[in-house]
């Protein structure tokens, strides 16, 4: 059994709440949001001190193929990623930044996180916790739902409606600018971390498929190993994460073309289907489980 994050590092939270800038609150002003090199500091002895040895990256062929279409072609790149823990935007960039390849680091500096507004407004730790990355904030589909359900009138409900376009509009801008830039983005496609014996988790969001016309190529990289569990005591509390020693893998897909991978799948489907965005993002989900159980069979 893990040690909870809060007992094995709870030493830190002051000092990290403390170099913390980032917004507590969400709108369409501050969806943007660099990362915290100051709050950065804190996550190295993190992984460093449970990641075990052979962690690290897999078919490093495939990210680099995938880092010279984006940054030498010009390319729009998307990273999709399964999503086991609060570790896994952490350890990519980790694994990139700390290789004595220029590329590599580089690559790091250029991958902006989609992340929902949870990771800002929750808990200050969590807040200082996510700064350390470059990321866009969005309104999820999930908890506009939530909010919804709890809203006590029809007003309530259509203002935060309001609040949820306005944000994601200006995401969308946000992630436009990025493209610009030659960064790369890196979303979650299940839109969540995985549960254990909640299957639904680990499904793909449909919402997926607009990214997939909005970009030119993409990497699927599934996650082997996790070192920061969710706490099943507590499952809602990201501070109370259980943190154990594991072998990390994270390996990439070859690069993917978009748009022809996206057409292929339609092209297979009835003209009646009902819901041809969620087959595309099946399909996603689908490669990635298979990536994993390969990766899977030979990591321990």
């Amino acid at each position: 059994m893990g040690i909870p994050l809060k007992e094995k590092y709870g030493k830190f939270f002051t000092q990290l709440t403390s170099v913390s800038r980032a917004a507590s609150k969400i709108d369409d002003q501050n969806i943007y949001q660099e990362a915290n090199p100051e709050s950065r500091i804190f996550m190295d002895p993190l992984l460093s001190e449970n990641l075990l040895p052979g962690s690290g990256l897999n078919s490093i062929e495939n990210f680099k193929a995938f880092y010279d279409a984006v940054a030498k072609q010009g390319r729009h790149g998307l990273i999709l990623m399964e999503h086991y823990t609060n570790l896994d935007l952490p350890a990519i960039v980790y694994f990139l930044d700390h290789s004595s390849e220029e590329w590599q680091r580089d690559f790091a500096k250029r991958i902006v996180a989609i992340a929902g507004m949870k990771l800002n407004e929750e808990n200050p730790f969590v807040r200082a916790f996510a700064e350390g990355f470059t990321r866009v904030v969005i309104y999820p589909t999930r908890s506009l739902s939530k909010a919804e359900e709890t809203a006590q009138t029809e007003e309530e409900k259509a203002e935060e409606e309001k609040k949820a376009r306005k944000i994601n509009m200006a995401a969308m801008h946000a992630m436009d600018d990025c493209k610009k830039r030659g960064q790369m983005i890196l979303v979650f496609p299940s839109g969540t971390r995985y549960r254990p014996g909640r299957p639904e988790t680990k499904k793909g969001l449909r919402e997926i498929d607009s990214y997939l016309r909005l970009f030119d190529v993409m990497i699927l990289v599934s996650v082997n190993g996790n070192c920061l569990r969710i706490n099943p005591d507590c499952p809602n509390d990201m501070i109370m994460d259980l943190v154990e020693q594991d072998k990390l893998v994270l390996t990439a897909s070859p690069v993917i073309e978009c748009k022809d991978f996206r057409c292929k799948i339609l092209e297979t489907l009835p003209p009646d289907d009902p819901d041809p965005k969620q087959k595309t993002v099946d399909q996603v989900m689908k490669i990635l489980q298979q990536q994993h159980e390969e990766v899977e069979k030979t990591r321990i």
